[in-house]
This record gives C-alpha cells, structure tokens and sequence, in this order.
C-alpha cells in the first residue's frame, strides 16, 4: 500500500523538520520528577538512545523551568516544555533555549496569554504545539458541544490557530487528542480539511503497554494510512522507551519509516515444532538498542515459515528436534535445539554488523 500524505506546512522542532513531507517523528515523554535535573537527564539520554527525536518535558513551576535550563545546556536531541496554566512558565522556558514550547487551549488563560507566548517564540524562534486535549476543553465550547465531542476539539484547536495566524506566527503544529479512538480520528480527519498546519498524533490515556499499544496503533494507523499525521507520540502507562518503540514498529508497519530491528515471528498452532515464544522474547531484548533496519524471522512450522524466511534478513525456523539457521533466506547451519540460542545471536550481531557499515 501507498501512502499519500497530507501535504501540511513545515516547521522545525530544532534540527527535526515536521510537516512539509519530512518523515513522520517520534516523539515521547519524560516522567521522571521535572525538578530534578539529573534524573531528567538520565532519562532524556535514554530516549535518545532509544531513537526519540523530539522529548518533551513538563514544566509545572518554576523549579521545573530551572531543572529545564539545566536540562537544555546538555541534551542533544530537541526539547519541548510542556506548559499548563501559566503562561509565564512558558516564557521562562523559552528564554532558557526551549526548541518548542506545548501550550493548552483549555488552561493557558486565554488569548492574551497566548499572545504573549506567541511574542516570545517569535523572537527566539521557537515552535509552538497548539495541545488540545478533550480532558481540559474550554468551557465555552464544552457547553455548546454538550461535552468533549470531536467538534469541539476542532473549535478549540481553530480558535488558538485563527489567533496565531492573524499574528503571522506559522511556526505552530496542532494536536487534538481524546482517550476515545474514533473521536480522535474525527477531530483529526475534520480539522485536517480545514488547516495545513503541520500535525502532531497521539491518542491520549491510552493505557498500560498492551492495551494502549493496540488503541494507538489503532487510531494512529487509520490517521496515517489516510496520510494525516506530522510527528507522532504514543501514550503509553509505561516506560518511555517503550512509547518510542511502539512509534516506531507503528511507522514500519505502514511502511511510512524503518528503523532497528524488526522480530517477526509465526502465532503458536498445532503445527508447531517447538514453543518458539521464550526464544522470540529472548531475540527481542538482544535487539532492543539495534538501530539498523534489519529483519529477523523465527519460525515454528514448515507452513508459513519457509516464505518469511526468505523475506528476513536472519533467522532461525525450528523442527521437533533440530532449528534451522537462515540468513537472506537460505539455509546456513543446523543445530540441535538446545545450541540455538547462542549461535542464533551470533549470526544476529553479523547481520547487524553488516547492515550499520552500509
């Protein structure tokens, strides 16, 4: 399938275009304690690791705002302050070097206050995120729409923008996130034929690491198989890392980005040599930190696996006594079941090896 994206205006989020037909980022969170700088820190550089390209931070006092210049002075990856309530927040964030700066329709304190913002991102040329969020909806609109429905999050997400605009500040991108799947993909999919603001995806609680990786790769997935979508974070109850991995399994899925290692692995049936799911968790944990975009396949039966072997880049199909190691879809070595761990693994690392001198 071919992806036709939206074609939006671009914006940078520091040295990361969004928007405009750049790739589509990946952005997460950080929850360790915001005023404490180290621990922001450690965590930040973890993302990094992880291949987050966008991190943002919450901001929520002035402490927050001091740990965040500490923060700034030191991380490589761009930084956006996430601000509720107080503008002036906001403003600290940005004189402390801030790329970009989240700003919520329903709690800023209304449109001087996000004028100010707007002033202050100008000169410093920073970006703003305009976060709606059904959770904290001006009340105005709320009433009118008789609760956070779809229509509502447009409203909200128009009126900041049509304010924006009208100060020629274009270096914004929109969110319009709800818990609810499908009333995200409506207020994404209406606001969408109405602006070319660049547009960051999410949906919003989704849960724990299962539950909210199903519901995000759900909606995240019908926004971008319709080409909706600028950069995206996937809000998970879990460690951050893993929201970066989700994005980024979602993204190679859609065949919209790869990058690291991609496990592919048959579903257990009757027909199944061997309980291959012990050993798939295993490779999986080997991989984690792989940035190359290398595809490895582990297979239980002689139905399916042979085709997706020669699809892979290595991997291993096994029998009821003997495994089959393969690589670029031949057959390399066979080995007794209970040696094909370690050898597995080696033959992982030649790959990986081989694919990041390219």
């Amino acid at each position: 399938m071919h992806i036709k994206r939206k074609k939006t205006r671009q914006i940078h989020v520091g040295s990361v275009a969004v928007g405009g037909g750049a790739p589509v980022s990946v952005q997460s969170m950080v929850n360790a304690p915001p005023h404490d700088a180290a621990a922001v820190l450690r965590q930040v550089r973890a993302l990094e690791r992880a291949g987050c390209e966008i991190v943002r931070i919450a901001v929520p006092d002035r402490k927050a705002a001091a740990a965040f210049a500490a923060v700034r002075e030191k991380a490589r990856v761009p930084l956006i302050a996430d601000i509720h309530f107080n503008k002036e927040l906001a403003l600290l964030a940005i004189e402390a070097g801030a790329h970009g700066v989240r700003v919520n329709p329903g709690n800023l304190g209304g449109a001087a206050a996000f004028r100010a913002v707007l002033a202050a991102a100008r000169n410093a040329g920073a970006c703003i995120r305009i976060g709606v969020n059904a959770g904290s909806l001006p009340r105005d609109l709320l009433n009118k729409h008789r609760g956070p429905r779809p229509q509502a999050l447009v409203e909200a997400a128009l009126r900041f923008a049509e304010i924006a605009e009208k100060k020629k500040f274009t270096n914004y991108k929109v969110s319009l996130k709800a818990s609810d799947v499908t009333a995200t993909i409506d207020a994404y999919r209406a606001f969408s034929k109405q602006s070319a603001a660049p547009l960051h995806i999410g949906i919003t609680e989704a849960g724990g690491a299962f539950a909210g990786g199903v519901r995000s790769a759900a909606g995240l997935g019908v926004l971008l198989a319709d080409g909706i979508g600028d950069t995206l974070r996937v809000s998970l109850a879990a460690p951050p890392a893993q929201e970066v991995r989700a994005g980024w399994l979602i993204l190679d899925a859609l065949g919209l980005r790869h990058c690291g290692a991609l496990v592919v692995a048959c579903p257990m049936c009757g027909r199944a040599g061997a309980d291959i799911a012990p050993l798939v968790r295993r490779v999986e944990r080997h991989v984690q930190g792989v940035r190359a975009p290398v595809k490895i396949a582990i297979m239980g039966c002689p139905v399916n696996g042979p085709g997706e072997a020669r699809e892979a880049d290595v991997g291993a199909a096994l029998g009821r006594a003997s495994a089959s190691i393969f690589k670029k879809g031949q057959v390399i070595k066979k080995v007794p079941k209970d040696k094909l761990l370690p050898e597995l693994l080696r033959h992982i690392d030649d790959i990986v090896r081989e694919a990041e001198s390219q």
